[in-house]
């Protein structure tokens, strides 16, 4: 730190210099952050969706792995592992939940920071210790709560896959003699063959279509993720540098 105290020293560039630095970066993240925010309504309303499907497939989820250990087929996942299946239904409810939580928690933090960040002016003077402030929440409060969103949008994204690859190996059966179809239907004791078969057709092909759509929409914030990430620390470090030579914002929490 100090040799680049030395550094900037030598070739005259002011606290103020690197505060408007910092504030034309702050800008661009805030330009970044608002592409995130117009998805996150669509992941929102697809964790709504998947937590009311979930508890519609868990059924055949339990049926269909209790069935597997009879026939000795390996549906994917958890084939033969009724109470592991159990888990599964239970954890997906549980994961869905923290995942709305988080996207909604980003909703209101990520709105803040975009409020603050167009409220700065540089053509008005470029104020250090407010540019210092929000630099220092997009640290410890943006960049945390985007990374928590990323890490619970991954997965709500392995949860679709595991559903809907054992949804897909049970509609594979559907209409079969084969013994795993049918002991599923046994433990199913609905009576109604075909109306089964619909709903499992159906369940899957809207699951693969929602499923396509929102890991399509949650690549595009992925990405924004890992490119915001390395900025967001790149702006840390050049306000530890401000801090060092400016005692007003060095004070500051």
């Amino acid at each position: 730190m100090q040799e680049r105290l030395k550094t900037l020293e030598s070739c005259s560039i002011s606290s103020a210099d690197l505060a408007a630095r910092n504030c034309k970066r702050l800008k661009e993240v805030a330009a970044d952050v608002r592409l995130q925010r117009q998805g996150l309504a669509d992941f929102e309303g697809y964790v709504k969706w998947m937590s009311g499907n979930v508890a519609g497939y868990a059924k055949y989820l339990s049926a269909g792995s209790v069935a597997a250990g009879f026939a000795k087929v390996l549906p994917i996942p958890y084939a033969g592992q009724a109470s592991v299946f159990t888990k599964f239904v239970s954890n997906a409810a549980v994961s869905l939940s923290a995942a709305s939580v988080a996207i909604n928690k980003y909703l209101t933090t990520s709105q803040q920071f975009v409020a603050r960040a167009e409220s700065l002016d540089a053509d008005k003077g470029v104020n250090g210790p407010e540019v210092s402030a929000l630099v220092r929440f997009a640290d410890r409060d943006l960049l945390r709560e985007m990374v928590e969103v990323q890490e619970r949008l991954v997965s709500t994204s392995e949860l679709t896959a595991s559903s809907l690859s054992f949804l897909e190996s049970l509609n594979h059966y559907v209409g079969s003699t084969d013994q795993y179809w049918l002991k599923t239907k046994s433990l199913l004791k609905s009576g109604d063959d075909k109306q089964e078969k619909s709903f499992l057709s159906e369940s899957t092909a809207s699951l693969r279509n929602r499923a396509q759509a929102f890991n399509g929409k949650f690549k595009l914030f992925d990405e924004t993720v890992k490119k915001t990430a390395p900025q967001i620390k790149s702006l840390v470090a050049y306000d530890d540098l401000i801090r060092e030579i400016d005692p007003r914002i060095a004070k500051l929490k």
